[in-house]
Parts: C-alpha cells; structure tokens; sequence
C-alpha cells in the first residue's frame, strides 16, 4: 500500500510531500520556501519572519468568526539519523517510507514523523473547504531539535491567538501540560601527541544499541555507546595494553548514542589478550543490556596502526572523564510520580588529530537543579583540562493542570474515546515553555499520535492512532468556544 493511499488521505498526502524535502536542523531551507509556497498557493496571508519561522492565517469558517483564535504549531526540522550500513544522504534525498502493518516506517533512516505528522495534519486543514474550525493561525517553527532557536526567536505581537495546540506529543493518549528546560554543554580542548612505531592498529567498535529520544527515552536505562567503549578503552588504557588513536561516538544532542569506534595501537604480543579482555567485557555489558539493547555488539578488526597517538597520561585522563561523566536520569521528580525531573545525555564525543570535543544535552524541570547538573558534567571535564562553555539554555513549561483548555480538552476525550487521558508533563523539550515567554496569556497544550522510537532510525508512526489524532483534533477545532 503507498502512503498515500492511507487514512486520512489529505494528511499522508501532505507528509508525504514533505517528506520529498530535505530538511535537517539548521538547514531549513529548502523545507521554509516549501512551507511558504505552500501557503501562498492556497491565497493565505503568509509570515516569514527573521529566524524563517513560518507564519500561515487562514480565516474562520462561516459561523464561527466569535469563536476562540486558535494556533496550530508544528517544527518543520527533523533529526537526522541512520543505520551505519545505510547509505543515503540526508541534504539530498527525501525519506524512503514504506508502509508495514499497522505502522509506517523508513528504511534506515528516522521517518521523520517527529514533527512531520503534525506539520502534515496543519497543512491538512489549511487547505480543506469543509472542516468547521476557528481563526486559525499556523506556527511552523525551524530549529526545535537542536536548540529550539524558531521558537526562542519568535517576537511578541506576530501571533493572535488565545489557544495554542502543540501537535508534538508521540502518546495518542497523552495530554502534555508541562515539560523540561534545556542546556547544550560542550568540553573541548588540546592533547599532546606522540609518535608510535611498530604497532598494529585496531579500530573497536560498539553497535546496535537501541538509541532513542534523549528526553522521553532517558528513563529506559538504555545503553550509551560512547560510555559502553569509554568503559572497553579505560580498562585497556590503564592496563597499558592500548593507545588512543582516535575515539568518535553519537551524533546529535538529543539522540542517545547508538555506535561508537576508537582506533588504538598496540604491540603484536599483547594482541591475544587485548582481544579476550575484550570479549569478556562484552559479555558482561550485554548481559547489563540483554533486555533494553538486544542487539549491542563490540566488534575489532585490524586497520593500519596510526603514527600519532595521545600522550598515554591525557587519554587515561580523558577517558576517566568519560566514565564518570553523569549520564541519563540525575534525578527523578518527588512531586509527579514516573517523571524524570533531571538527565544529562553523552551524546557525541570527538577525539582526534590532536583536538577532542565532548557534547552533553543536560534538562531539567528546575532551573537550580539544571544548573547544578551543568556545574557537575563541567567539573568532570575541568579535571581532565577541557574548558567547557554553556548554550541555548532554554526554559522549561510550568504545567497548569486546573485549566479551562485542560478542562475542556480532557472532557472532549473522555467523552470521544470512553476513557481519561493522561494529563502529564514530559522530560523532553517543547517549545510551549519558550512561546509562552512573549505569550504569557495564551493557553498551550500539547497531543499527537504514538510516535514510537524517535530520533533513530526506528522511528515508526502508527496509521490507526493518527486516524484517532485526526478525528480529535477536527472536534476541538469544531467545539472550541
């Protein structure tokens, strides 16, 4: 079945034209004139504004003029990953989607229905003639997952609505209220180098871990691979069996690392026990990861040996800082029971040439306590000589759970779908807590379909739960006072 046979037709129709448009964070713009142009073709009014936030209004439909102004909001960036052995390219290609049973994936790569379904679903209604709905106003921010820089950047006075709907949850059964603040921490520095003769090289590599969203994935105890090698390389650099050649890990902040290789020199004599201290250590990590990384392996092959290596001091050092570096939860929250209130993510580490680079995504729901998980991770570095540096702090979302909007947004479910929803905060980032800074008066909520694995290549939409995210989303539109 193609995409765009699916239910709701003008919704998959839609993703998947999106889809077609290569659009990785921080290079949006190809996704921006597309979203514009889109808009324009439907004889909108259309903003965009200075960081490429794109702004579509489209006026109520016949009787509903009185009604509540709703903004529709969505991201248009996604994240881009994919599985070591595929090939594709990211600023060139659009997703290769395939439709598998009740879900609807990509081959390799994130599927890119976070923030894509929802971006779909906007587009959906700005151009139907005959769903009911209020003033509506659509918010397409750039930027949400590696900084929320569209939402930081937004001024007060460009949006009139009273209702903000955030289409970003991935839970059908969720209604999101509140969520946590961020903070981009990065340890960099210099080593000295040395030169190695007669060695062999080894290049270890760690796969096939689970991964997943850094926020809403952090409380699963999943595996890092940067901390899974720190562990294999630490206990062969103190032995004195290795030298750091090279150590690269993860990718983006807010993915949790899935592969992992360091390239290490060694004698010709110590090459057998190197590899059976390898093994050994394998076995144990993955019976540590036998339920959440199923498939984690630590794998070596022969490379050429490197002719510089770290200074052996420095790399223990180095790698020590890895080791202990606070990674996922800090702290869970006293006050709502399964939250997490504080976590650091190790998300992507690079050391080579004489230059490492470590960058951490650290989030709280309390401004003090995101402050002390920084001064933590910053300190671990700091021993080992990197200077570290603090950026695109964003705020959290302070829930209100005794709304009108939550009020009526969970009588509409329960009334729908024969039971409650789930009215919660969320250890990710969204942007509700940043747009509220200039809109203190707007009302904000978030929902969306399940969305499961996100941020890897995993990611998977389910047909079944879109079509209930639809149907809600047209009755709120309808009903809203």
């Amino acid at each position: 079945m193609k995409i765009t046979d699916l239910q709701p037709t003008n919704l998959w129709k839609n993703f998947a034209n999106l889809n077609a448009v290569p659009r990785p964070s921080k290079k949006e713009q190809r996704v921006i004139q597309f979203a514009k142009e889109f808009g324009e073709s439907l004889g909108l009014p259309v903003l965009v504004d200075h960081a490429g936030n794109v702004i579509i209004s489209k006026p109520a439909t016949p009787g509903m003029e009185n009604k509540t102004p709703v903004v529709l909001q969505s991201h248009l960036d996604m994240v881009h990953q994919k599985n070591a052995d595929t090939a594709f390219d990211f600023e060139k290609q659009g997703i290769d989607m395939f439709v598998d049973g009740d879900w609807v994936k990509a081959r390799g790569t994130t599927l890119g229905a976070d923030n894509g379904v929802g971006v779909a679903a906007i587009m959906a209604i700005l151009e139907s003639k005959d769903i009911p709905h209020p003033p509506l106003q659509a918010l397409f921010t750039i930027d949400e997952e590696t900084g929320m820089t569209g939402a930081l950047a937004l001024k007060g006075g460009v949006l009139n609505g009273k209702i903000l709907l955030n289409l970003d949850t991935e839970e059908d059964t969720e209604l999101t209220i509140g969520c946590a603040g961020g903070i981009d921490i990065t340890a960099s520095g210099n080593y000295l180098q040395k030169k190695t003769t007669e060695r062999e090289g080894l290049r270890i590599s760690v796969s096939g871990l689970t991964g997943g969203h850094s926020g809403m994935d952090i409380q699963k105890g999943r595996g890092n691979a940067n901390k899974i090698l720190a562990r294999i390389c630490l206990t062969l650099c103190q032995s004195e069996l290795i030298e750091l050649a090279s150590f690269t890990g993860g990718s983006l902040r807010n993915a949790i690392p899935r592969e992992a290789a360091a390239e290490v020199t060694l004698k010709k004599s110590d090459h057998e026990n190197i590899l059976k201290t390898i093994a050994v250590l394998t076995e144990q990590i993955k019976k540590e990861f036998h339920f959440t990384d199923p498939a984690l392996d630590c794998s070596c092959r022969a490379v050429p040996a490197a002719d510089l290596v770290a200074d052996s001091s420095f790399s223990v050092n180095f790698l020590r800082s890895l080791y202990a570096c606070p990674n996922g939860i800090y702290r869970m929250s006293p006050d709502i029971a399964g939250l997490v209130q504080t976590s650091n993510n190790l998300a992507r580490v690079e050391l080579k040439e004489g230059n490492f680079q470590v960058q951490c995504l650290g989030r709280s729901s309390i401004d003090s306590e995101k402050t002390d998980l920084q001064n933590a991770v910053a300190a671990v570095f700091e021993l080992s000589g990197a200077a570290v540096k603090f950026s695109g702090s964003y705020p959290g979302w302070t829930p209100l759970p005794n709304s009108e909007l939550v009020r009526f947004m969970s009588d509409l479910y329960a009334q729908k779908f024969g039971h409650a929803p789930n009215v919660s905060a969320v250890h990710a980032g969204l942007e509700c807590g940043i747009l509220g800074r200039n809109y203190p008066d707007i009302q904000m909520i978030s929902f969306g379909p399940n969305i499961f694995g996100a941020h890897s290549p995993d990611e998977r939409a389910q047909i079944s739960s879109v079509q209930k995210f639809w149907d809600y989303l047209l009755e709120i539109l309808k009903q809203i006072k």
